[in-house]
C-alpha cells in the first residue's frame, strides 16, 4: 500500500487520469448510448498523437517546479485543459476573429454545431497565426540556446548553435509570419501579420516573466548547491506558460476533432480525455527522469513542434503533423537508447 502512495508510483500518477476517463465516460454514454464510444476513443487518438511532443516539453518545464506546482499542474491544470483551453479557448478565438460577443458564438456551438464548425474553419486563419508564431518561437528558442550542449541533428544544430543568441528566435519568426503573410495565396495578410505579433508578444511575456523572477530567486538561494526549484510566483508563471503552450498545442486537435463529430461537448470529452492522459504522462517523465535518460527526446520533441509551427501557417492536413511528430519522436528514442548503450 505504501508503495502505491510513493509520489513516483505509477498507480499515484495515474489515478486521476483514470478517475476521470471514468467518470467522463461514465456521463457520455449515460446521455449519448454505447454508439459515442468510437468517438470518444478517436478523438483521444487524436489528442494524443497531437500532443504527445507536447508532453516532453512540459515534462522539462515541470522539472523545474516544485512537488506542489507539480500537483497543481495535474490537478487543477488538468480542469484548465478540458473546459478553459478545448471549449473556452476556440470559443473566444472565434469571439475575436468574428467580432462578435462570446455569448452568442457559445449559443452557436451549443445549438448549431455545424455553424460553430464554419466559424472556427473562417477563424482559422488568426487561430492558425497566433499558435504557429508562438510554437515556433519555442522551438527556435531551444535550438538557438548558446548554453546547450548536446546535439541531435549535428549538421542543423551546429549551425545553429553557432549564430545562437537571444535575438535570433524573435528575428527568425518575425520573418517567418511576414513571409507567409506575404505570399499572394494568403488571403488575410493583415490578419497573419496581427495574431503573429501576439502569438511573439504572449510567447515573450510569460515567459520572459517566469525566467526573470526565477533569476530573482536564484539571486536569493545562491549559496546553496542544490539546483533551484521554482517557487512562489515565478512557478504561478510558468503554470500560466504552460497552460498557454498547451492551448497553442491543442488548437490543431480542437480543428481536427470536426473532422469526426460536430458536436462541441463530445469534442470536449474525447480530446479532455486524452488531455488527462498526456498530463499524467509528462508528471511520470519528470519523476522518472526519462528526459535524462533519453537525451534526444527533448531535441524530437522540439523538431516536432517546428514542423507543428509551420504546417500551421500553410493549413495541411493535421494527419500530417501529427505521424510526422510521432515518427520523429520515435526516431529521438531509438537514436537515445543506442546512444545509452
Amino acid at each position: 500500500m505504501s508503495r502505491a502512495l510513493h509520489p513516483h508510483s505509477p498507480l499515484r500518477i495515474f489515478g486521476i487520469s483514470f478517475l476521470l476517463t471514468a467518470m467522463i465516460v461514465g456521463i457520455s454514454l449515460y446521455y449519448g448510448g454505447l454508439s459515442i464510444l468510437p468517438i470518444l476513443f478517436a478523438l483521444l487518438i487524436i489528442e494524443i498523437t497531437f500532443s504527445f511532443e507536447n508532453a516532453i516539453i512540459n515534462a522539462k518545464v515541470l522539472t523545474t517546479m516544485s512537488k506542489f506546482w507539480q500537483t497543481m499542474f495535474l490537478t487543477i491544470g488538468i480542469f484548465i485543459a478540458i473546459f478553459g483551453m478545448r471549449v473556452v479557448f476556440p470559443i473566444a478565438l472565434v469571439a475575436i476573429a468574428g467580432n462578435t460577443s462570446w455569448q452568442n458564438v457559445l449559443d452557436t456551438a451549443l445549438n448549431d454545431p455545424e455553424a460553430y464548425a464554419m466559424q472556427l474553419e473562417t477563424a482559422y486563419p488568426s487561430i492558425a497565426a497566433f499558435g504557429g508564431a508562438f510554437l515556433l518561437m519555442l522551438a527556435l528558442t531551444f535550438f538557438f540556446d548558446p548554453h546547450r550542449k548536446t546535439q541531435w541533428l549535428r549538421p542543423i544544430e551546429s549551425l545553429a548553435h553557432r549564430y545562437s543568441n537571444r535575438f535570433m528566435p524573435t528575428l527568425l519568426t518575425a520573418a517567418v509570419v511576414g513571409f507567409f503573410a506575404a505570399l499572394p495565396r494568403n488571403d488575410h495578410p493583415g490578419t497573419t501579420i496581427t495574431a503573429g505579433a501576439v502569438g511573439i508578444i504572449t510567447y515573450l511575456v510569460v515567459h520572459g516573466l517566469a525566467e526573470f523572477f526565477t533569476k530573482l530567486q536564484n539571486k536569493s538561494l545562491k549559496k546553496t548547491a542544490k539546483p533551484v526549484i521554482r517557487h512562489g510566483f515565478a512557478a504561478f508563471l510558468t503554470f500560466m506558460y504552460l497552460e498557454v503552450l498547451d492551448a497553442s498545442f491543442s488548437l490543431d486537435s480542437v480543428i481536427g476533432a470536426f473532422a469526426i463529430t460536430n458536436q462541441v461537448l463530445l469534442i470536449a470529452a474525447g480530446l479532455g480525455i486524452g488531455a488527462v492522459w498526456v498530463r499524467s504522462m509528462t508528471v511520470y517523465m519528470v519523476r522518472k527522469g526519462s528526459l535524462a535518460t533519453y537525451r534526444y527526446l527533448e531535441h524530437g520533441a522540439h523538431y516536432t513542434v517546428l514542423i507543428l509551427a509551420i504546417t500551421m501557417f500553410i493549413h495541411v492536413p493535421e494527419t500530417f503533423a501529427g505521424l510526422a511528430g510521432i515518427a520523429i519522436i520515435v526516431a529521438s528514442f531509438i537514436a537515445s537508447k543506442k546512444a545509452g548503450d
